[in-house]
């Protein structure tokens, strides 16, 4: 196969051939190679995105897309499972040895089904669950109302101190005492700090509730060391497989031996039917790249490009909510910018610069035009940004927040950054 630059969209992509599609269907030919282009041109601050190594998207294109696998390993309802089995164990045991976990089922589609999936396990409609308030950091699927599981369940939540907008641990303890749930659900989609495991799992002792970690978001740092595990405190784990941990579009659910029956049955007949066996295989080859001393380096220096660009983003009079960060993102309250997340959002898109507008603790303005933006350093760091490079992204974003309607500005920077971005070439696109 061919090895091209990122600005030729005729060739080939070394190690992922597209000849047949180009030939068959020209015009999703070209839309997939505009998005490659996107992706090597643009600097990509999104906190669930990255990067997968090339390993990784050949396993996802084989034609393990071609088998159809309802049921578990040795136990499937259709024939011809000689491989798929064996494959689906590979990845169980890796994500077994990568995490220490007693169980693992790895046949979830994604990150929000895993968690409906562990709620079918363990809850009736009508059930109260507990967790962190979607506009302080929380998912939808942790009891957000326009979310089944906010309409099938008794969603309660917890927000964060007004004061120092860190989670409060003693008001959770109070609200899980007053609504009694059956599930408390700790993890977040855009929390910067870590989270003490240990104390949930001493209120989900005191008011006898399952505690269920989602840490889809730091997955990766928890695979690379580079973040404390809840494994040892939780009684169930959800995580998406891409995001910080490099793998593709899929999920996991681990948890203790004794739940392991009540989680599979709810994965498959319960909530899906057969796994997509392509995913599975490339679920397995990201456990075992990220089992190995360079993802253990790459989570490190994750967590250290986020502590640059905060300490940078600071020094320019930014507000970040608790401060800083702990982990792989930021969350940022523009308002003394007098600047809108989502006019920043976009016009930090033009320049280049990839992020998400997001909701703020507290936040006076509505979810789809919010205060603030969300930064992730997990896809820069794939790409080699190290301390150097995360300084400079905080200088540009500096600077199209501060004029965001001045499209010379804007056109300018998108062709240095573009420029600055051939130096770092993404991993399996090349």
């Amino acid at each position: 196969m061919t090895s091209v630059t990122t600005g030729d969209l005729g060739e080939d992509v070394r190690g992922f051939a597209m000849d047949d599609i180009r030939r068959s269907d020209r015009e999703i030919y070209d839309l997939i190679r505009q998005e490659e282009q996107r992706q090597c041109d643009k600097i990509r601050l999104i906190a669930s995105e990255n990067y997968v190594s090339s390993s990784v998207l050949q396993a996802t294109g084989s034609i393990l897309t071609n088998k159809y696998s309802e049921g578990y390993a040795g136990r499937r309802y259709y024939e011809g499972q000689q491989v798929i089995d064996q494959v689906e164990r590979i990845a169980i045991q890796r994500a077994k040895d990568l995490f220490g976990a007693e169980h693992v089922n790895v046949q979830p589609y994604s990150g929000s089904p895993a968690n409906i999936a562990v709620y079918l396990a363990f809850l009736q409609p009508g059930d109260t669950i507990l967790g962190m308030a979607l506009p302080h950091g929380g998912h939808l699927t942790h009891g957000a109302r326009v979310s089944i599981s906010g309409k099938y369940f008794k969603a309660e939540s917890y927000a964060l101190s007004r004061e120092t907008g860190l989670l409060d641990y003693e008001e959770i303890r109070v609200k899980a005492r007053a609504c009694k749930p059956k599930i408390l659900i700790a993890g977040h989609s855009a929390y910067p700090r870590i989270i003490d495991f240990e104390r949930f799992r001493d209120i989900a002792d005191e008011v006898g509730a399952l505690l269920m970690v989602d840490m889809a978001h730091f997955a990766g740092l928890v695979a690379g060391g580079a973040h404390p595990s809840p494994l040892p405190w939780a009684d169930v784990v959800t995580t998406t497989t891409h995001k910080s941990l490099r793998g593709p579009r899929g999920a996991v659910i681990m948890c203790r031996q004794q739940f392991a029956a009540a989680i599979d049955k709810a994965v498959f007949p319960g909530l899906q039917g057969g796994p997509h066996n392509n995913t599975t295989a490339a679920m397995a080859v990201a456990f075992g790249e990220a089992a190995t001393q360079e993802f253990k380096d790459y989570a490190s220096q994750v967590v250290a490009n986020a502590s640059m660009l905060a300490e940078t983003l600071l020094k320019r009079g930014f507000d970040l909510i608790t401060g800083g960060t702990d982990n792989h993102l930021l969350l940022v309250d523009l308002t003394n910018k007098g600047v809108t997340g989502k006019i920043a959002a976009k016009a930090l898109d033009r320049a280049g610069l990839v992020v998400n507008y997001n909701a703020v603790p507290f936040d006076p303005r509505k979810p789809d035009d919010p205060s603030g933006i969300r930064i992730g350093t997990a896809a820069v760091t794939s790409r080699g940004f190290a301390e150097t490079e995360m300084f400079q992204v905080g200088e540009w974003l500096n600077a199209v927040v501060s004029e965001p309607d001045n499209e010379m500005l804007i056109r300018e920077m998108a062709a240095d950054i573009a420029s600055f971005c051939r130096d770092f070439p993404p991993p399996g696109i090349n």
